[in-house]
């Protein structure tokens, strides 16, 4: 070990200059009272820039603790400006040598306590527990002394290595020390204990603690097992020691070692652990492996949990005030604002817009239109509807797949995929963007509001142009169940009507001998007793409302359907209420290209119950 000067620094060593590591370590903690932190954090960080240190000093009223790396002289600058602060003459300092920085940056900060306890009445300043020295404690050991030896440190750090024997407090962080302890057999608290940490500072508070608590002889390792390690060695300790820098952990000469860390759960990892498969950098170890399926299946029941938690309330039931963007066409260019609205051939009357005007809810930046004030194209209005709460849905959205591409849900019904007419927030875009964010999903395909199933989501704008031109070239296959009115004639069967480009005033498409080729071929699963039939249908082409129109055109309504109705009518609704029958259509499987490593995948939301056979 390196000879020691009064100040903690290391004596220079006689070996050359080239041979010595190039980085000093410091770690240092004083419990005393510190005033005009601010103008005192700024000294600090302003000695550490210039020194060009790097490394934590976190300072508070109770205290400064610091860990800093840097050469020599700059951190013998450092020690020497901390020791004029008052009563820190006497501050200890402990070293180590590295060769490379084992800090990313320098931070100088303020904190409410300098390690985190959070219990009123423990205050070092004014009592800390009789420390035992390392000597005294290796004696203890050496003859076998009775008194129960207890690491106070988190469990990854007692991993890497403790003292033979030691009981552990069994904590993730040291903020649940005190909850641990209570729970402390009570036979060790007619026993003499020694706490322990890595440099003393956190035994300055559990050791008193453990008093309050009831314990009736209680020492504190002084200096912690770094002091321990450089007075004597690694008598009757196990392993290495764990310190919170890139240096992940040192030997018993204080020397850093190959022990590396797991990002992902903080396990400790040996050489042997760093060779290993199940070892990616930054991801995962042998401690916190799980194969791709179990990864997978405990990602979708996270994810199915928030898809629970979002929806419950509805997010469109509390009332909260929704704004609807309105753009002026080319067409309208100079119309009055009254003018232009009616001309937009909205759900709402004149004279509703009229009102809307009037109440200063139709905004321009910000700021209420008057209904007579010219417009020009292209300029774009928001229309405020005050305390807005939405019909409620259907919003048990069911997860069936993800991965770093995709998203594959089970829509239920009645559920709008997008925001439109009396729906906003109670979509399954907005659902989704909450649960997923900050990703936006991008529906590959839609699903009417009244049709279940599965719906495919891409993550990113890259995925998605791949998975649309899939759908947009016919490559996807689809399967849908319907349950229709009447007994087809045929077992098998088609159909090619031609869906028209624009729906009707009531949003619905209808046959035309001039508009989209479309074609669906279907096949009879079941003639049930009561006038209807369980089909399976296969839509070749992708048009709106295509299955629903081919099948009303054949006679054969879908159940529940509130547009297609029985006997060739129309009807003027889209999405039925809550409470209503479903309509009987429900995507049940589809077959597709993964659009990233190409592989043919099947999504599949299982039969509702009107689908289910007996």
């Amino acid at each position: 070990m390196p000879q020691r000067g009064p100040t903690g620094i290391a004596k220079p060593s006689p070996y050359p200059i080239a041979a010595m590591p190039a980085v000093v370590n410091i770690a240092a903690y004083k419990f005393v009272t510190l005033c005009n932190l601010p103008a005192l954090r700024d000294q600090l960080r302003d000695t550490c820039r210039r020194g060009g240190l790097r490394g934590t000093i976190l300072l508070s009223n109770e205290g400064i603790n610091l860990f800093v790396a840097g050469q020599r002289n700059a951190t013998e600058t450092l020690i020497e400006q901390v020791r004029r602060l008052p009563d820190c003459t006497d501050l200890e300092v402990k070293v180590s040598l590295s060769d490379e920085q084992p800090f990313n940056r320098m931070l100088v900060k303020i904190k409410k306590e300098i390690i985190a306890f959070g219990v009123e009445g423990i205050d070092p300043r004014k009592y800390t527990s009789p420390r035992l020295a390392p000597s005294t404690l290796r004696s203890w050991l050496d003859e076998g002394r009775e008194f129960k030896l207890l690491d106070v440190r988190n469990d990854f750090e007692v991993h890497a290595g403790t003292f033979a024997g030691a009981a552990a407090i069994g904590i993730d962080h040291f903020r649940d020390f005190p909850a641990a302890a209570a729970q402390l057999p009570e036979a060790m608290r007619r026993q003499p204990v020694v706490t322990f940490c890595t440099g003393g500072i956190r035994c300055e508070k559990a050791a008193p603690l453990l008093e309050q608590l009831g314990f009736e002889e209680v020492y504190q390792l002084d200096g912690g097992i770094l002091r321990y390690l450089e007075e004597c060695g690694d008598a009757h300790y196990d392993g290495e020691c764990f310190v919170f820098d890139r240096r992940v952990t040192l030997n018993a000469a204080l020397e850093e070692t190959a022990t590396a860390q797991c990002f992902a759960c903080q396990a400790t990892l040996s050489a042997e652990d760093q060779q290993a498969e199940e070892y990616v950098e930054g991801t995962s170890c042998p401690h916190c492996y799980h194969p791709p399926q179990q990864q997978a299946e405990a990602l979708r029941l996270a994810r199915q949990a928030a898809l629970l938690a979002c929806a419950d309330p509805l997010p469109g039931s509390i009332p909260y005030d929704n704004f609807r963007p309105i753009s002026v066409p080319q067409r309208c260019d100079g119309f009055a604002v009254l003018d232009f609205l009616a001309a937009m051939n909205t759900h709402l009357s004149r004279d509703a817009w009229r009102d809307i005007c009037e109440a200063g809810d139709l905004l321009d930046r910000g700021n209420p239109i008057s209904a007579d004030e010219p417009v020009r194209a292209g300029q774009r209005f928001m229309h405020r509807m005050p305390a807005t709460r939405e019909p409620d849905v259907a919003a048990g959205i069911e997860m069936i797949y993800e991965d770093d591409a995709l998203i594959v849900v089970s829509k239920p019904a009645p559920l709008p995929m997008h925001p439109c007419g009396r729906f906003n927030r109670n979509t399954l875009s907005w659902i989704l963007r909450q649960v997923f964010q900050p990703l936006h999903p991008r529906p590959a395909h839609r699903l009417d509001a009244n049709t279940s199933g599965v719906v495919v989501l891409c993550k990113n704008r890259r995925v998605s142009r791949p998975v649309h031109a899939q759908f947009a070239a016919g490559e996807v296959s689809k399967v849908y169940l319907a349950r229709v009115r009447g007994y087809p004639a045929a077992d098998a069967f088609s159909s090619t009507l031609p869906v028209a480009a624009e729906p009707t005033p009531h949003g619905i498409r209808i046959g035309a001998p001039d508009g989209l080729s479309a074609r669906t071929d279907f096949r009879v699963l079941e003639r049930c007793d009561d006038d209807t039939s369980l089909v399976e249908a296969h839509p070749r082409t992708g048009r709106t409302n295509q299955i629903r129109l081919h099948l009303w055109d054949l006679g054969l309504p879908i159940c529940g359907d509130p547009a297609y109705l029985a006997g060739g009518r129309l009807g003027g609704r889209q999405t039925l209420s809550i409470d209503e029958p479903p309509m009987c259509l429900h995507a049940h499987r589809i077959t597709m290209r993964h659009p990233v490593s190409g592989e043919v995948l099947e999504f599949t939301a299982g039969r509702p119950a009107w689908a289910r056979r007996p």
